[in-house]
Order: structure tokens, then sequence, then C-alpha cells
């Protein structure tokens, strides 16, 4: 297939550049690097087309997109909850206003089936869990409502215009390139330093931790599953792990047993004293476990990677690459 991704040198959309590649796919990447890094694309050098610019610039975006796509991977977005919470515009603007040049670029280009990075922040706070995919929405974030208007947007498209758009709603995914500011990624950089984890309150909140492989996994399952188009799926485990139990975790792979988590109180949205240039999200999220009936049954997906195996992955990687987070100096606890 000819493969239009957008946010292709970014953590996820990097995994998926090189697994299309891998499989004979024809890929074209579309990044404007704010996030995304050239040297996460090392290993398809040369064997995909690059192309700079920003979702937002539609002039950019549509001259970069090659005739005959087949499939638009939408993978770019805003990241990091505080950056949204701290200008909700640029958030919005970046994750619905882009979508939307996404969907046009798709109707205008021909493009029949989209790929949408959507995200588990649509649901807000667990009525039930695992949470399904028809799980109220009332997003607690802008981050959760701007992924969810591009949803809507998607469907509008779908009904409007004939277009497939698939939308995933990505849990926690980690692994090898993730991005430095989120709990894992903390942990491990404070591991790497010989430093414990330090876990907020007393850990209890619940996360569903999915690899990237198993996320690209189900990523080219859904380019070639007619049953998959045009829905909108979770994509997680299933599998519940506390914030405690995730820096546990760390402690066992990253500090070889030396290291146990440390407890601090900090209120939502409050300062760290152990990690000065750290804040306690606001309106944290309690329980967020998703549900993969839908997934398992229209295209046999179950994500199989163990998140042990996965962390101590990422924690060898970062040994390899610590260039590559941009680790504040560590303050011992």
């Amino acid at each position: 297939m000819k493969v239009f991704l957008t946010g292709g040198a970014g953590f996820i959309g990097s995994h998926i550049a090189e697994s299309l590649v891998g499989l004979g796919h024809d890929v074209t990447i579309y990044d404007n690097f704010s996030s995304g890094l050239r040297a996460n694309l090392e290993a398809v050098a040369g064997k995909v087309r690059v192309r700079e610019g920003d979702i937002l610039d539609k002039a950019a975006l549509f001259a970069a997109c090659p005739d005959g796509v087949d499939v638009i991977s939408h993978q770019a977005a805003h990241l990091e909850i505080f950056k949204c919470i701290a200008d909700p515009v640029e958030d919005l603007t970046n994750n619905t206003v882009g979508t939307i040049n996404v969907l046009e670029l798709a109707r205008q280009k021909g493009v029949g089936r989209v790929i949408n990075a959507s995200s588990a922040c649509v649901y807000g706070q667990a009525r039930s869990c695992p949470q399904p995919e028809d799980h109220p929405k009332q997003p607690n974030w802008p981050y959760g409502a701007s992924k969810l208007a591009a949803e809507e947007y998607g469907r509008i498209y779908m009904e409007t215009f004939g277009i497939k758009v698939t939308s995933f709603r990505y849990g926690i995914v980690y692994g090898p390139r993730e991005w430095y500011g989120r709990v894992l990624t903390m942990f491990l950089a404070r591991a790497y330093n010989g430093l414990p984890p330090v876990v907020f309150g007393d850990g209890s909140c619940v996360r569903d931790f999915i690899n990237v492989a198993d996320v690209v996994e189900f990523h080219n399952r859904c380019m070639v599953s007619d049953s998959a188009w045009g829905r909108s799926f979770n994509v997680g485990t299933g599998v519940g792990t506390s914030v405690r139990a995730l820096a546990e975790m760390v402690c066992e792979v990253a500090g070889e047993g030396r290291l146990k988590p440390v407890y601090e109180d900090v209120p939502e949205g409050g300062l760290s004293s152990n990690m000065p240039t750290r804040r306690r999200i606001p309106q944290e999220l309690k329980q967020m476990v998703l549900g993969g009936e839908l997934a398992k049954r229209l295209t046999g997906f179950v994500a199989a990677r163990d998140l042990r195996a996965g962390i101590r992955e990422e924690y060898e990687w970062l040994r390899r690459h610590p260039d590559r987070w941009n680790m504040a100096a560590p303050v011992k606890v």
C-alpha cells in the first residue's frame, strides 16, 4: 500500500514507519519535528520519503502527500497534558483543526481510509472498568476534548464524504523512543541516575500500559481488515497497573533491587519537593483501563507484550541513548 504518515518521526509514528517499510509498503512521512526526531528514523533512512511541515500548513500538507495514497495514518498530535491545560487553544488548534486539515486532504486527494490517533482521555473519569468504547465521554482535560472533537469530525467526514475513518483511543503507550515527561519515563530517568522513583500520593491510580509493538501490530491489522474501518477502538491491554506497582517494577528492573519507591504527599496541581520541576497533574484520572473486546472480535488482536519485559527493554534503550531525554539534574531524596 501507499501510506502517508503524519507524525512519522515521533515515538509511535516512527515505530509504525519501521514496520510498514518492513512489510513492503510505500511510506511518506510528514512531520514538523517539534517533538519528533530524525534520529528516530535511522532504521528507515533512504527507505521512506520525509517531508518537513506542519499539519496546520494546508499548502505544505497537500503538497507533501503523493497522488495515489491508499491510507493516511494520522499520528501527529499536540503532546503533554500540562501544555494542553496551559494553552487549550493551541491544543485545540493542533489536535482538532490539524485533524480537519488531514481529513480535507483525504477528501481532496481521494484517499478513502484514514487512521486517526485519538486517546483514552476522551472518557474522563472511569464509571466502569475496564472502559468499553461506549463508555460515557466526559473529558476532564482539554486534550481529551480536542481528541473527542477530532473523532467527531472524522465521523462527519465518513458520513458525508464516505471516507472510512478509524480512531485509536490509545492507553499509555510505552517503549523505546518514548518521549520524556510521562510517569514511566520519570521513574526510569531517576533509576538511571541511581535514584528511587517518586510516587505522588499512595500510588493507587491505575493505568493501562501498552507496548508500542502491540500498538503497531494493531495498526497493521486494521490496515488490512475491512471490518475495522470506520470504528473507534480502545488500544490497550485490558489490564490495570497501579502507579505504585509500576514504580516497584522499575526498581526491580532498573535498580536491580537496590532502590525502593519514595512516596510524596503532593496535592493535585502541586509542585514536588523531590523533583522541583515536576507538578502532580490536576484532575488526575483514578482509573484508566481499556476494554479490548471490540478489537479482538473484529481483528483478532490481543495485546501480548509483558509489561515488566517492556520496561526492561525501554531501560536498556535509555542506557544506550541517554541524550534522547532532556533529564533535569536529579535531586536526591
